[in-house]
């Protein structure tokens, strides 16, 4: 799976993020300003920038964004270590999102983090596996994360909905210290706001032979990039450091949209950190 977000979307991102004309940046990249459009619009270089005046001068590290561009992606984690993971990916009006399938393989418990465009595929995995579908967690509520969520609501309802938005009922918002059991899985919340004011990343413990903790994180961060600061900017990268980047570094990363990182890859490779 290809990287959400390519060298050029990311140099766009903090463009915005530092409020930097483009006139500025491209001057301190060694490109003109169409040359830079070019790249920010395709992620594809035709001259070679100076990344660390350009990464500088919009505040991200250079020697990350050069990796970035000389095609960095972080490895495929081998998903049969956790077993009881799926991610589904879904695709409308042009845009791709990732929602997952959990559950414990003894009592069966399942729980899906974000419904996606389609409940199909997620009824399909959960009629082959012989599922109980208890929880629905929505890390925020953008309309590509929880389109699906009348379909499934529809089939199961009395699944439990685990949402931090304060349009909900009180009975379906998170609590601070929430801790939901799926089985032997153990489920928390921590609060990942700036990219949506309601936004929430879970974590999931307990899988069998001690593997590591996986977070499902919606577009708090994605592999190599961060989701848009449509709150702040500020709080966005905020709560990456506080509430993602403290997880243990081995922790499997489930971002809404593009391939699964770790907290130690993106520590090492996110040029926005």
């Amino acid at each position: 799976m290809t990287l959400e977000d390519h060298v050029g979307d990311i140099i766009r991102k903090a463009r915005l993020m530092t409020n930097v004309s483009a006139a500025d940046a491209a001057s301190a990249a060694g490109l003109s300003e169409a040359e830079l459009n070019t790249l920010e619009e395709s992620g594809k270089i035709s001259k070679q920038p100076n990344f660390s005046a350009l990464a500088q001068k919009i505040g991200l590290n250079g020697a990350k964004l050069e990796k970035i561009a000389n095609g960095w992606t972080p490895a495929e984690p081998d998903l049969s270590a956790w077993r009881e993971i799926r991610r589904i990916t879904t695709t409308a009006n042009d845009l791709t999102v990732n929602c997952y399938l959990v559950w414990d393989e003894v009592s069966r418990e399942a729980a899906v983090f974000d419904t996606g465009w389609d409940a199909a595929p997620i009824l399909k995995i959960v009629e082959e596996e012989g599922l109980d579908l208890k929880h629905i967690f929505i890390t925020h509520t953008h309309e590509d994360h929880i389109a699906a969520m009348g379909a499934l609501r529809e089939k199961f309802p009395t699944v439990k909905i685990r949402t931090n938005s304060q349009a909900s009922p009180p009975q379906h918002r998170n609590r601070a210290n929430d801790c939901t059991h799926l089985g032997s899985l153990r489920i928390t919340n921590r609060e990942t706001t700036g990219h949506a004011e309601d936004g929430v990343s879970y974590i999931v413990g307990n899988f069998s032979e001690d593997v590591p903790h996986v977070a499902f994180v919606g577009d708090a961060i994605f592999a190599g990039s961060i989701g848009r600061g449509n709150q702040s900017w500020d709080l966005a990268r905020q709560k990456v450091r506080e509430q993602i980047f403290t997880l243990p570094v081995d922790t499997l990363l489930c971002p809404g949209h593009g391939p699964f990182s770790t907290v130690k890859e993106e520590k090492e490779n996110n040029p926005f950190f």
